[in-house]
């Protein structure tokens, strides 16, 4: 027996994510710099994401903020080395 997988529509997602129905939209089309697209089934001008579709792009965008944030701590590690340098 096949196991049905839960399916969200965009407001659902909306609620989820705790951002605006447009803002979810936009990130299903691409359109959020920095942010990966967001998988979505399209039936005619409706568009709904699987939930472990969302919980996917939930993690590989949290562990993309964590690369995001060492590698800013780097920078600024590598900045306050400099100004000891040269102060």
């Amino acid at each position: 027996m096949p196991i049905l997988r839960e399916v969200l529509t965009v407001r659902d997602v909306a609620l989820e994510l705790r951002c605006s129905v447009a803002h979810v939209y936009n990130v299903i089309n691409g359109k959020v710099k920095n942010v990966s697209r967001l998988p979505a089934i399209r039936i005619g001008r409706r568009r709904l994401v699987q939930r472990d579709t969302l919980e996917e792009w939930k993690r590989s965008n949290e562990q993309g903020d964590l690369d995001g944030m060492i590698a800013s701590s780097r920078i600024n590690a590598a900045r306050r080395m400099e100004e000891d340098l040269y102060a």
